[in-house]
């Protein structure tokens, strides 16, 4: 099975950033701008200094993260090399080199990965790694491509260039790549251009079709707040259900949301909190806190103060706002041989995020769905 590469980032779970860019990367899909040279490098300081400055474009990014996934491309095979006597054979490796400068698919992209990723005996190198991908991405690879756009992307083996990330991504979608449409996706959440958002749901559309739970759970999250789609908490709930089921800890803590309150589903508090626990075990804060508050008012289930108090004290860990003064709060109803425990139990708490969740954090942040929210203000 062939490892090819997922974009991704490690954001810190002390924060939950919301990206926007002032560049209409849309308006430049499908033809690029030329520059002098000059410009080009202007342009590319700019971009950095808002990198910087703003924090955007952090997602898409391979420190981090490797990914084994199956194509079509793996079942390729390299062609047979004739032995000849008294000839050396040559390496798998230098096979490798030969096949994918004859054009061999499955090489060149087996060699973008192991240069990308320093693998197989084989010394990192950026730029052959861009090179193979590039390779690969000429002949409409879609793997390749959305690869190759996010190297443009993260200004790895090449010169940053957002515009071609893109391009990249979109050839890439339109070649059926799930991952790359989700990747233009939250490119398109991410612009100030409202004019984006609509393409943006489409490809959430065309991803989730595909079997994307990112995509699946983004695309609910649009029909539960009516984002550039007409409401609709059924249709939110059905999507939402997947995406919960696939271990995100966003769609599980949306949908106890949709249970406390009796959203397109029937109003149901056990419901609820099954599913906010589940998304608190992931380390959401945001279920960490809805949890505790239920748990210590005791109007919609049954009061377990302790439990409240180790959920806030987590919280509180995390930067959540309020959360240390209820917790301390709490402190005044509970004896001192109800406190200790609850603080040894919130010291020994352990976050055990699914791939799935820990996947969507590292690529996008802890907070996706703050990409509709920011957009709806």
């Amino acid at each position: 099975m062939k490892k090819i590469v997922i974009a991704s980032v490690l954001f810190s779970m002390l924060a939950f950033p919301v990206y926007a860019q002032t560049m209409d990367l849309a308006g430049g899909i499908t033809e690029e701008p030329e520059n002098s040279p000059q410009e080009t490098t202007e342009v590319q300081k700019e971009d950095e200094q808002l990198a910087d400055d703003r924090g955007i474009f952090s997602f898409l990014n391979f420190s981090f993260i490797k990914k084994a996934v199956s194509s079509d491309e793996d079942k390729e095979k390299l062609p047979e090399q004739e032995a000849k006597p008294n000839e050396p054979q040559e390496t798998p490796l230098q096979k490798l080199h030969r096949t994918a400068e004859e054009g061999n698919l499955s090489s060149q992209l087996s060699l973008g990965y192991m240069y990308l990723y320093g693998t197989d005996g084989v010394q990192s190198d950026y730029g052959k790694a861009f090179k193979y991908y590039e390779m690969a991405a000429n002949q409409n690879n879609k793997i390749a491509l959305n690869n190759l756009g996010s190297l443009y992307f993260s200004g790895i083996g090449t010169e940053r260039n957002y515009l071609k990330a893109a391009q990249m991504f979109a050839k890439a979608a339109e070649l059926g790549s799930d991952d790359a449409a989700v990747n233009l996706a939250f490119i398109y959440l991410s612009s100030d251009n409202k004019e984006n958002m609509s393409a943006a749901v489409k490809l959430f559309e065309q991803a989730a079709a595909i079997g994307n739970n990112t995509a699946r759970f983004m695309l609910g999250y649009a029909y539960y707040k009516g984002f550039q789609l007409p409401q609709d908490y059924r249709k939110a709930v059905e999507l939402m259900k997947i995406a919960a089921d696939a271990q995100l800890d966003e769609a599980q803590y949306v949908l106890g949301l949709m249970y406390m309150n009796g959203q397109g589903i029937t109003k149901n508090y056990g419901n609820a909190v099954k599913f906010m626990e589940l998304a608190a075990k992931q380390g959401n804060i945001a279920a960490m806190m809805q949890l505790a508050d239920i748990l210590a008012q005791g109007t919609m289930y049954p009061r377990n103060l302790l439990q409240a108090h180790v959920f806030y004290n987590v919280a509180s860990v995390y930067g959540a706002k309020g959360a240390a003064e209820k917790r301390d709060a709490l402190e005044q109803s509970l004896k001192i041989e109800e406190i200790l425990p609850a603080q040894s139990a919130a010291e020994k708490f352990k976050a055990q995020p699914s791939e799935l969740t820990t996947y969507v954090r590292q690529t996008f942040g802890n907070n996706i769905r703050s990409y509709i929210d920011e957009n709806l203000k």
